[in-house]
């Protein structure tokens, strides 16, 4: 690679960075908004007519976006770390291992966390699982990021003991 393409690809990964901080801190600012600033200013003008229950269903469903949320983030960092100039290897699996895991979780809490606890909320209504196809496709993403991440690893120890010997 030319010093100009390396250039670049910081360059881009800066841009991606600030773009993945825009979007965690628009998207949760948005969350923030609808699950907690609307209800509150709702309930201080006796305007809330919504229960409790309700209030706290609506933020269980809310909750796999968290981890998404989580994923865009450890990804905007690994970016700016990139386009700091820092070696791609440790970055690339720290990132990885981070993503897959809030991916993973992420999906798994989407089928299965959040029809089981909206179920006790609501006193026994609903299905053992959600069929959401996307969470399920994120969650098995996320198990294989967390993988590579893994693989990853292992590789970097097994170039640096080559390294070493050499």
């Amino acid at each position: 690679m030319s010093q100009t393409d390396i250039a670049l690809f910081r360059q881009r990964c800066a841009q991606f960075r600030w773009l993945a901080v825009f979007m965690v801190t628009s998207v949760g600012a948005l969350l923030a908004l609808i699950h907690f600033v609307a209800p509150g200013v709702l309930l201080a003008r006796g305007d809330y007519d919504g229960t409790p229950g309700g209030w706290m269903s609506d933020l269980v469903w809310a909750l796999p976006t968290v981890f998404y949320l989580f994923a865009v983030w450890a990804i905007g960092s690994a970016m700016g770390q990139l386009s700091k100039g820092r070696l791609i290897q440790p970055i690339l699996v720290h990132a990885l291992r981070r993503v897959g895991l809030s991916l993973g979780l992420g999906g798994v809490f989407s089928v299965f966390g959040v029809t089981n606890i909206v179920r006790m909320i609501e006193g026994g209504r609903g299905g053992f699982a959600y069929f959401d196809v996307a969470g399920m496709t994120l969650g098995m993403i996320g198990g294989a990021l967390f993988l590579l991440g893994g693989v990853m690893e292992q590789a970097g120890r097994v170039q640096a003991e080559l390294d070493e010997m050499i």
